[in-house]
């Protein structure tokens, strides 16, 4: 197996991973600036209302996303499964 198939492997998986996981973080990127935005303009402070909105929003996020996020996952270990001969050279 040759250093490059391996780097590729690697940053096809590392690819995955990221396009996973964007959707969840973006959604708790917007919702904390939100929260943020809303706790400065009304000088609340309370860390529990930062957290549960964030939560509350990645899990919906999740939850909406579910189904896709396991067919790019699929996708990706299927292809894997299918270069096994080409990585085991």
């Amino acid at each position: 197996m040759s250093e490059a198939l391996v780097l590729g492997v690697v940053r096809q998986a590392i690819e995955t991973a990221v396009v996973i996981s964007l959707p969840m973080l973006a959604a708790g990127l917007i919702v904390g600036i939100v929260v943020s935005i809303l706790q400065t303009v009304t000088s609340i402070q309370d860390s529990i209302l930062s957290f549960i909105p964030r939560a509350v929003a990645i899990f919906a996020v999740f939850a909406f996303t579910f189904p896709w996020m396991l067919r790019v996952a699929t996708g990706f270990a299927s292809s894997l499964f299918a270069r096994l001969p080409e990585l085991v050279r």
